[in-house]
C-alpha cells in the first residue's frame, strides 16, 4: 500500500492552474482535485478583478494549496513558467507538475490518468488530447484545433491531434527548461510543443474526455489574436528553419 501511495501523481505531483476571473466550475474544479486526494495544488491568478477574488480566498483556505497573484494580467504563458518557478522552489522533491484549466474541460479522473501514466513512462510529456471528431464541439475548437494538428504534421512532422490541450504532466527532469522558453499567453504552450520537438523530448497522447459547456463560455482564448500569435509563431519558427 506504501509503495502504491509513492508512485500516485496526488501524492508526488503538483497541480498547477492558471485563472483569470473565475466562476463556480473553478470551485468544482478544486473540490474535484481535494476530494480525489491532491495534495500540492499551485494556483496562479492572473490579474482578476476584485469580484472573483471570493474564489482565491476560498481556494486559500485548503492547505493543500499555494496562491500566487499577478497584479495584472500577464497572460497564461507567465502564469505557467511562475507556477513551475513555485513548484521548482517550493516543492523540489515532486515527479513532476501537470497542467490544467480551472474551467471544468479538464476530469479529475482524465488529470489523474495523465499523471500517471507521466509516473510510469517516466521521461515523457504526457497530453491530455481530445476527440474533436465527436459532435457537440464549438465549431471554433474544431476549426482552430484541426488546423494547427495539420500544420504541425506538415511543417514539424509532429503527429498530435490536440496542439492547445492545457492537460499536460510534465516530468520535473523539464520544468527548469519549460520556465525559458519564450511566450507570455496562449502562444506559449504551442511554443512548449516546438521545443519539445527541438530538444528531442518525448511526449505521449492520453485520451480525455470532451468536455465543452455554453459553447466554451468560460475560455479567455481569444480566436483572432490569440490565434494570430500562434499562426505568427510557426510562420517565424519555418521561416528560421529555411
Amino acid at each position: 500500500m506504501e509503495t502504491e501511495k509513492l508512485t500516485d501523481c496526488r501524492n508526488s505531483c503538483v497541480i498547477v492552474l492558471p485563472s483569470l476571473n473565475p466562476n463556480e466550475k473553478f470551485d468544482s474544479v478544486l473540490d474535484g482535485l481535494l476530494e480525489a486526494g491532491f495534495q500540492r495544488i499551485v494556483i496562479i491568478d492572473d490579474g482578476s478583478d476584485r469580484e472573483h477574488q471570493s474564489h482565491f480566498e476560498r481556494a486559500e483556505a485548503f492547505p493543500e494549496c499555494s496562491i500566487l497573484h499577478h497584479e495584472v494580467n500577464r497572460g497564461k504563458g507567465r502564469a505557467l513558467k511562475d507556477g513551475f518557478l513555485k513548484v521548482l522552489c517550493d516543492f523540489p522533491d515532486a515527479e513532476g507538475a501537470i497542467t490544467i484549466d480551472g474551467d471544468g474541460q479538464h476530469l479529475t479522473e482524465d488529470i489523474i490518468a495523465c499523471g500517471n501514466r507521466m509516473l510510469a513512462e517516466k521521461k515523457s510529456v504526457i497530453l491530455g488530447c481530445r476527440n474533436f471528431d465527436l459532435p457537440g464541439i464549438p465549431a471554433r475548437s474544431v476549426a482552430g484545433n484541426k488546423t494547427t494538428s495539420r500544420l504541425f504534421h506538415l511543417v514539424y512532422g509532429i503527429q498530435l491531434s490536440d496542439t492547445q490541450t492545457g492537460l499536460r504532466a510534465i516530468p520535473m527532469r523539464y520544468l527548469s527548461r519549460f520556465c525559458g522558453i519564450e511566450g507570455e499567453r496562449f502562444e506559449y504552450e504551442t511554443n512548449m510543443l516546438l521545443q519539445m520537438k527541438r530538444w528531442g523530448i518525448p511526449f505521449a497522447e492520453q485520451p480525455i474526455e470532451t468536455v465543452y459547456e455554453d459553447e466554451n463560455a468560460g475560455s479567455h482564448y481569444d480566436t483572432i489574436k490569440d490565434s494570430w500569435r500562434i499562426f505568427r509563431i510557426m510562420l517565424r519558427s519555418l521561416i528560421h528553419r529555411r
